[in-house]
């Protein structure tokens, strides 16, 4: 098949295209493309959202844990530096970080959604730090996060201020 006016040598990217029926310029996307698309995507969509529905719980849980293992760093660090007592109040499903009795910090767990809250057994018991950094507990305080699929995370802190996570 011999197009005219073009030869081997001068035949363009243009030509071979219009040949091929391929690269329609700046025509767009034809429906079915888009419809396939949306099809693949939705598919894709229907088998992703399950799975990221049973992790979000867990990965609050662990954000929850996370920060209130940093707030205690913070009392501890906040006694040290100001060479006064700070204390972690616990009031419900909120607890506070002060420092001589003013309010340094207010978390509350409900803001981390998936029904974040601190278990039943868990303590609800101040833990003060001195300006040492050592708790004025006798014995090591446990603090307990649960979720609403049950998962359990919990923090030890020790009487001489240091903590630990737990699973």
């Amino acid at each position: 098949m011999r197009l005219q006016g073009c030869t081997g040598e001068n035949m363009t990217r243009t030509h071979l295209s219009s040949i091929s029926g391929g690269a329609k310029g700046n025509q767009g996307f034809t429906m079915i493309e888009v419809l396939i698309v949306i099809v693949i995507l939705a598919i894709l969509m229907s088998i992703a959202i399950p799975g990221f529905s049973r992790w979000l719980p867990n990965y609050r849980l662990k954000g929850a844990t996370r920060d209130f293992y940093s707030n205690i760093q913070l009392a501890k660090s906040l006694a040290i530096r100001d060479r006064a007592n700070s204390v972690i109040s616990f009031s419900g499903n909120a607890y506070t970080v002060a420092r001589d009795g003013t309010p340094f910090k207010t978390m509350n767990l409900n803001d981390y959604g998936s029904g974040v809250s601190f278990d039943s057994g868990s303590t609800t018991d101040d833990i003060e730090f001195t300006s040492m950094g050592m708790t004025t507990n006798s014995s090591e305080v446990l603090v307990t996060l649960t979720n609403s699929k049950g998962t359990v995370r919990t923090v030890r802190i020790y009487p001489s201020g240091a903590a630990s996570l737990q699973n």
